[in-house]
């Protein structure tokens, strides 16, 4: 069965899609490309009140997740453990 395009109230892009043996729901390319996805991409999926919606989701890396403040401690301890410091004397 080939997708087909279904209009939305607020102007969206949506398309039909069939349930697979597996559970799996093929996404529209039309929506895949607009939504930039790729594959291995991770989704959440979420039910609520009759309705399924999934929404990408991405992995971070811890040191993503860091403050400002320890973003510098961090860069100071690698500085330190590499031996690229200097004496407060010369710093200016």
């Amino acid at each position: 069965m080939p997708n087909r395009n279904v209009p939305t109230p607020g102007g969206g892009i949506a398309a039909l899609s069939r349930i697979g043996q597996r559970r799996q729901v093929v996404i529209p390319k039309k929506i895949f490309d607009a939504m930039r996805l790729k594959e291995g991409d991770f989704m959440e999926v979420t039910a609520e009140r009759g309705l399924v919606s999934m929404k990408p989701k991405r992995l971070v890396d811890w040191d993503e997740t860091l403050t400002a403040e320890a973003k510098m401690i961090r860069h100071g301890l690698t500085q330190a453990k590499e031996r690229k410091t200097r004496p407060w004397s010369q710093i200016k």
